[in-house]
């Protein structure tokens, strides 16, 4: 079974915890990663996209010249897709890129990027994220304490104290701090370093084993 340190808000060990293998340490599948973080992309289109057919382009009501004896191809409106100004063919119209995966392809994903953290010696375990006001400075002096310096998701239980510590982030450019239940694959493989606390490490192991 994996272990790790648990450190507090100055960067000082204080004790140690004991990670679940089925949760931290399966050897990661890199498919349902990858179909895990593409569906979460896909999702996040916006969608808005739209073009106007030729019935929806301006003007177009009369005939362009008679059916017989000019020469040229029959018409029947300028706004027709071969004339200037005319109506796109096949164009794109809004719609949701959103679609879903399975349930245990989700969950083998989030499994699956958790063990690489703990692969990689990028997840860092702390007693708790409680700060006493929202202040961005002591956060940052945290962050700093603890050496935290590149992309850091941080993770807490939704029974902690956990509300000054999100408004104390909010503005730290490469902190980012959200639940358990809020925790997602794409969150996950952005970050450089995940932090959780004892108690969100707790709970994922209860949701995810």
């Amino acid at each position: 079974m994996p272990k790790v340190s648990v450190i507090d808000k100055t960067g000082k060990e204080v004790s140690e915890l004991t990670l679940s293998d089925a949760v931290f340490g399966i050897e990661p599948n890199q498919q349902a990663m990858f179909d895990a973080l593409v569906m979460q992309q896909a999702s996040l289109r916006q969608g808005t996209h739209d073009t106007k057919g030729r019935t929806e382009v301006r003007g177009g009501g009369k005939k362009p010249f008679r059916q017989k004896g000019t020469g040229n191809a029959r018409q029947g409106s300028r706004r027709a897709p071969q004339w200037r100004g005319g109506g796109v063919v096949f164009g794109p119209t809004p719609r949701s890129y959103a679609y879903s995966i399975n349930r245990k392809v989700r969950r083998l994903a989030l499994r699956s990027l958790l063990s690489q953290k703990v692969i990689d010696n990028a997840l860092t375990v702390m007693n708790d994220l409680t700060f006493a006001a929202p202040k961005t400075k002591d956060f940052v002096g945290m962050m700093e304490a603890c050496k935290f310096e590149s992309k850091t998701l941080f993770v807490v239980d939704v029974a902690e104290e956990w509300d000054n510590a999100f408004l104390s982030c909010r503005n730290i450019p490469n902190a980012m701090l959200t639940t358990v239940e809020g925790m997602n694959a794409l969150d996950l493989a952005n970050a450089d370093v995940l932090v959780a606390t004892e108690a969100a490490i707790k709970t994922i192991e209860e949701v995810l084993a």
